[in-house]
């Protein structure tokens, strides 16, 4: 059985960038929220104080994360820019696919397309500046909203959104699946080679 640390820390790295508040914590493992933030404070130092790990955990706007220690910065950037990770995988590319399709477009959002956690997808997609951030949502949490760059545009040899197929209207189902989104999105790649 899981510890209440081990139930925290787990929901703490499959949240990502986005990040998860205290209540959310709450709510999930059913553990009180003074408990909570007890049990954040005891991760915050077994991190602070264990040489041999990388990670940290840090908080802001009452959202807690877990992020690399700057000392690995270096290794972390050498692994991003590294000519085997500038290829984008098929999960990079769905998620792609569905930022440049549905921007502005928050991970929850993308999450439910793709029916898979983004959030590393994401990560890579920053580093590579092929999406940025695009300001917050206006609802509780205020998750963040991504968006593509300019560089998305230049990767992919295209001048504008614009050049990228419209979505089928179904009148019986609105929303384009993560299927129907590569699908689209490939098709337009192929079309400008």
């Amino acid at each position: 059985m899981l510890s209440n640390q081990a139930k925290i820390e787990s929901l703490l790295f499959v949240s990502g960038n986005e990040g998860i508040t205290a209540r959310e914590l709450s709510q999930l493992t059913g553990i009180m929220k003074p408990a909570v933030l007890d049990q954040l404070a005891l991760i915050e130092k077994k991190y602070k104080q264990d040489a041999n790990t990388a990670l940290k955990l840090i908080h802001a706007e009452e959202r807690y994360r877990l992020v690399t220690k700057k000392a690995v910065t270096e290794l972390v950037k050498q692994y991003f820019e590294s000519p085997a990770m500038t290829e984008l995988s098929s999960a990079a590319l769905e998620t792609l696919a569905v930022v440049a399709y549905k921007q502005p477009v928050t991970r929850i959002q993308i999450d439910e397309i793709r029916g898979v956690q983004s959030s590393g997808m994401l990560q890579k997609l920053l580093v590579l500046d092929l999406i940025k951030e695009a300001g917050r949502m206006d609802a509780p949490g205020r998750p963040i909203m991504y968006a593509t760059t300019e560089n998305f545009l230049n990767y992919f040899g295209i001048e504008s959104l614009a050049q990228l197929p419209e979505l089928p209207q179904d009148d019986e189902k609105n929303e384009a699946t993560s299927d129907d989104l590569m699908s689209l999105f490939n098709d337009a790649l192929d079309d400008e080679e």
